[in-house]
């Protein structure tokens, strides 16, 4: 059984201890480099006066990106079933 970690990760200048798996470590770190490269843009592109402000944007772009990877991946399984639907009708027009 893998051993937990404890782990400290920096998000906007705050600290949260977290004990997680060391299979999650290297994600953990690097979202929280992710959050905080999205935090330090929207301060230079934005007249932003709170720090909520910046997290709830930065919450919203990454829920926003899960979204359209859910909503592409879906179009691209539809896309798939519709070929391979052709491919079999022409299967057995051919067989036939």
């Amino acid at each position: 059984m893998d051993e937990k970690l404890k782990i400290k990760i920096s998000i906007a200048d705050r600290v949260y201890p977290l004990t997680v798996n060391p299979s999650q470590e290297e994600g953990l770190r690097s979202a929280s480099k992710k959050i905080d490269a999205m935090i330090k843009q929207f301060e230079e592109n934005y007249a932003v006066r709170d720090k909520q402000d910046v997290l709830a944007m930065c919450a919203l772009q990454f829920a926003a990106q899960v979204e359209q990877k859910q909503l592409d991946k879906s179009a691209d399984a539809e896309e798939t079933i519709e070929r391979l639907l052709e491919m079999d009708s022409k299967l057995g027009d051919l067989l036939t």
